[in-house]
């Protein structure tokens, strides 16, 4: 069962609100997940991130493995320092 940290839509039509969830890599996008570590609100301005960096790091550890936009939303925030 591969992990992966990716982001969850939330939010109205048109105004987008991502939750940053830890998940199996076969659930569906908006589905089951095993934990919420962060969220993003692309609609402020500078964009709104905020994680939970001791469960990231945990998870990491474990072998999650963060999608693209999640991994540069984590080096922009200094959460993913050494890219793998």
């Amino acid at each position: 069962m591969p992990v992966k940290i990716r982001l969850a839509r939330h939010g109205a039509k048109k105004k987008p609100y991502y939750r940053i969830v830890v998940a199996n890599s076969e659930a569906r996008r908006d589905g089951r997940f095993l934990e919420i570590v962060g969220t993003y609100n692309p609609l402020r301005d500078p964009a709104e991130v905020t994680f939970k960096n001791e469960r990231v790091q945990y998870w990491m550890s474990q072998g999650a493995i963060p999608t693209t936009t999640v991994k540069n939303l984590l080096k922009k925030e200094g959460v993913f320092a050494n890219p793998l």
